[in-house]
Formats: structure tokens, C-alpha cells, sequence
């Protein structure tokens, strides 16, 4: 039995028996770069703004729309363009290629179109509007990565915290050597008041540092979106009212950092795992996933840096079961019935 996607046709060595339809997104693309291969391409450059100015690109080949097959290098292009979104993040993608590709990206990618979560998530994230622009290859712009040599600092009198949907840890740390350690049972997620988790995250920081001569600096852990120690998105804080989110929780770390009057940085938690893993290893690159009420991941070069710039703190990754790993629905074709298909 063959399986059947815009146009496409694969051959799964196995076909999943409780899901007939079920077509793994490598064997379509593997499909689809055969054909590129035998009828020659077109350049492709997607090209990812973010705040800071750095752009993170991704370039391929595709057919051209005279070539045939349109409606598989549509849903080539936008799977494409929803991995990088969140693995990467941006607020702004150039779409350097046949217009076509551009214009449908455009389209699904805005407030009416069949990816308007993503445009609204990306908008909430770099606090703009996004964007797609309808560009030229030759005319996208070229890669600007940014890192950031995240950490690494064992002297002094320090607190860590890492906030989770069931409860939140808290360390005080001297000179890299731990004294004391503590586990509070919490529940962020159905608290609508902003000030329970200020209350929750001064209380943790606070008890930890009385193990301590004094404080010389605090670092923090979370699932969620978080530049600059603003939160922009999180499972945490969902049962805040838009508005007081605004308001408090946008805010909650500059304001604790403020009245602690130390250094203070948080971000995701898979960035920790891979800069724990690193440090611990002492070997680089290394890909940290931290396994607790979501999924994270973080990730540090060979120069021992954080990519966190690249994948929006690490924290898209929060939600990697937003990845595509899956193509639409497939047709199934029974090799009995020549090319009959049916919908999966």
C-alpha cells in the first residue's frame, strides 16, 4: 500500500495499523527532494528576524511553479517555515523564491489564515506584529546568528531557582558548592492573582538566601518564553487575565531583580539542562531536553555560548509538540487497486 499527500505518492516500508493514514514528514520530504533532483530547482532562502537584529536562514531548492507539483512544494514550504518558526523564532520571515511560494506563506501565515495561532503566537513573543515578505532569493537577507555566553559563574554567595507547573526549587550556592536545597509544592497554572507567583518566586528566593552571608546573584529557571527576563509566554501564568499579565507577569523578574539589587537572569529550562550539561561534561556542543510537565530543550555551540537568540531562549521549544513531524492526513493506495486511493 502506497500513502498519498498533495499529489505525492510514497511507499512506508510499514504501514502504522492503527493509523492507516499516518505518513512521517521525512519520507514525503525525501519524496519531494527526489523530484527536485530529477527536474532541477529553484532557490529557496527563508530568512527569520528577531528583536535583537539577528537573522537566522534556511535554504533549500524547490520546483518551480511551471514544473508541476505546486501543491506539494506549497505544503513543502509551509512545513518548512512552521518547523524553523519553532525552533528558531522571529517576528519578520523573508521568503526569498517564486512568488507564489511567498504570496501562499503570506496567506496562511495572518490573522485569517490556517496558521493564524502562529502569527499571533510570533507577535506575542516579539511584542510586533509578524510579518512575511514576498522577496527574491537573491534579495533575502543573509544569516546574523547572535549568542550570548550564558552563566558559567561559580563564585560568590548565589541562589538559583527553577519554577515548574507542581512545584518550585530553590538552591543557595557558595562558590559553586551548595548549602542548602528545597522543593515547595505549588500550583501557578490555576492562579489568576499575579501576585501568587510573585509572592511564590520571592518566597522561594528568600529562604534560600537566609543559608547565605549575603547575596551576590540570582539565576532562574521556568517553562516558558522569556527575553531579556520579560516572560512573553507560559503554561505558568495562564490562569492570569490578559490584561494583569501585561501588567505583573511581563515584568515579574525585572521588578524581583530591582528589589534584590543583584544580577538576576531567567530563562527557560532547557537552556539550563544544556548549559548544566556543558558545564558538567566540559565538553561542547551539547543538547540539553529537561522532562517535567512540558517538554524543553536548549542548546550550546562549540564555543560554549547559548543559542538562545536562535530559539527565542530556547523557550519555542517548549512546545515541541507544536513541531511538525507529521504531513497532513494521507491517501492511502492499495497497490490491488491500482491507483485508487481513499482518505486516511
Amino acid at each position: 500500500m502506497s500513502l498519498q499527500v498533495a499529489g505525492i505518492e510514497v511507499n512506508p516500508a510499514i504501514i502504522a495499523p492503527l493509523d492507516p493514514g499516518f505518513l512521517p514528514a521525512s519520507l514525503f520530504t525525501r519524496k519531494y527532494r527526489e523530484l527536485v533532483s530529477a527536474s532541477g530547482g529553484v532557490p529557496l532562502r527563508l530568512a527569520l528576524e528577531r528583536g535583537d537584529g539577528s537573522i537566522s536562514t534556511f535554504c533549500t531548492s524547490v520546483l518551480t511553479p511551471s514544473a508541476g507539483h505546486l501543491a506539494a512544494t506549497l505544503l513543502h514550504v509551509e512545513r518548512i517555515v512552521k518547523f524553523l518558526l519553532w525552533q528558531r523564532g522571529g517576528w519578520k520571515l523573508h521568503v526569498g523564491g517564486p512568488a507564489e511560494i511567498g504570496h501562499h506563506i503570506k496567506a496562511v501565515y495572518s490573522p485569517t489564515g490556517a496558521r493564524k495561532f502562529d502569527y499571533e503566537f510570533m507577535g506575542t513573543v516579539y511584542e510586533r506584529p509578524f510579518e512575511v515578505l514576498v522577496t527574491s532569493s537573491e534579495s533575502a537577507p543573509q544569516a546574523k546568528e547572535v549568542t550570548i555566553p550564558l552563566g558559567r559563574h561559580l563564585d560568590g554567595y548565589r541562589v538559583g531557582f527553577d519554577l515548574g507547573a507542581s512545584d518550585r526549587k530553590a538552591s543557595a550556592v557558595t562558590n559553586g558548592q551548595p548549602v542548602f536545597s528545597e522543593e515547595v509544592i505549588w500550583d501557578p497554572r490555576n492562579a489568576s492573582d499575579p501576585d501568587y507567583h510573585y509572592q511564590g518566586v520571592m518566597d522561594s528566593i528568600r529562604r534560600a538566601a537566609a543559608h547565605l552571608p549575603r547575596l551576590d546573584a540570582v539565576g532562574g529557571s521556568a517553562a516558558g518564553v522569556y527575553i531579556n527576563n520579560r516572560v512573553r509566554v507560559g503554561s505558568l501564568y495562564r490562569g492570569v487575565p490578559p490584561g494583569q499579565f501585561a501588567e505583573k507577569i511581563a515584568p515579574l523578574f525585572l521588578r524581583i531583580r530591582d528589589e534584590l539589587g543583584v544580577p538576576m537572569e531567567v530563562v527557560n529550562d532547557g537552556e539550563v539542562t544544556a548549559l548544566a550539561g556543558s558545564m558538567s561534561l566540559g565538553e561542547n556542543p551539547v543538547l540539553g531536553v529537561a522532562l517535567g510537565s512540558s517538554q524543553a530543550a536548549g542548546y550550546v555551540n562549540l564555543k560554549g555560548q547559548s543559542m538562545s537568540g536562535r530559539a527565542i531562549a530556547a523557550a519555542l521549544s517548549t512546545s515541541l509538540n507544536r513541531l511538525p513531524t507529521v504531513w497532513p492526513r494521507a491517501r492511502a493506495c492499495s497497490s490491488q487497486r491500482g491507483s485508487a486511493c481513499r482518505k486516511g
